[in-house]
């Protein structure tokens, strides 16, 4: 009896559905970010429904404003009007120096009630929480910048520039704000209380806003304080606004203070994460 031996043909593999095209993978978005964008979806919920720190982004740049204009415009520029039109750049680059400070503040104070060990003890990256603390209180100084200026319309205040312009300063500003928000962010992971974070800010914050051209032109100021002054990355933030908004030199203030801004975040970031991690 003979053993009938079949050959099996290869059957020819079903044409692609797409044609020849073959799908890539898609990349994801790296996990830090992702976390990132996620915690700081929670701060932004978390100012919300706190009415104190709604007050602080909402009240804070309005009360500067008037003060800064009503009580010194017309000693300095002999009138309101002319003096809102060189201050309100100003005192916009000032309050966000000064609102910056509440990132080190939030970290000290989540630091102090063990928030971090819980996200420490969930499946995401190490260092989301302190991106997604920045990008909440990104949210809250665009949120503060924008009020200013419409207050400072309202006021008086006229654009001598386009909304280009404007959304320009604007993004400046918050490029100084992120890099300041590592500087406090770094204090934060070094002291023990959320109040010793504040008042060391408060040595960094004052010299660099009232020794800067934020409120007076620096050619006003002693020679022997014009020089720092003129070095001060407040300043070189102060003028580039002011061209923004109201014309004048942009690229080289705009240029020295980004160089500035880099600066800071290359130093502070690395820190600041490492002293993150250390402490938590």
């Amino acid at each position: 009896m003979s053993t009938a031996t079949t050959a099996t043909t290869a059957r020819p593999a079903p044409p692609h559905p797409r044609g020849d095209v073959v799908e890539t993978p898609v990349r994801h978005v790296p996990s830090a970010l992702r976390h990132g964008v996620t915690l700081a979806w929670r701060g932004v919920v978390k100012t919300i429904h706190s009415p104190e720190a709604l007050l602080d982004v909402t009240l804070q740049p309005v009360i500067f404003l008037l003060l800064f204009v009503y009580v010194f415009g017309g000693a300095i520029s002999g009138d309101t009007s002319t003096y809102l039109q060189f201050a309100l750049p100003g005192v916009l680059v000032q309050t966000i120096v000064f609102a910056s400070a509440g990132t080190g503040v939030a970290l000290a104070e989540d630091l102090h009630t063990g928030i971090f060990d819980r996200f420490r003890s969930l499946p995401i990256s190490r260092t989301a929480p302190l991106l997604g603390a920045i990008g909440a209180d990104l949210v809250r100084y665009l949120t503060s910048g924008v009020i200013m200026l419409v207050f400072g319309v309202i006021l008086g205040f006229r654009f001598g520039t386009g909304p280009v312009a404007v959304v320009a300063a604007l993004g400046l500003v918050m490029v100084f704000a992120f890099a300041l928000c590592w500087v406090f962010t770094a204090l934060a992971m070094v002291v023990k209380s959320p109040r010793s974070v504040q008042g060391l800010g408060a040595l960094v914050m004052l010299p660099i806003t009232f020794g800067s051209n934020v409120f007076v032109p620096a050619s006003t100021m002693p020679s022997w304080l014009r020089w720092f002054v003129e070095l001060n990355p407040v300043s070189k933030i102060a003028d580039a606004v002011r061209g923004l908004l109201v014309g004048g030199p942009v690229a080289v203030p705009a240029t020295a203070g980004l160089v500035a801004a880099a600066v800071i975040v290359v130093i502070f970031a690395p820190l600041a994460v490492a002293l993150y991690q250390r402490r938590t």
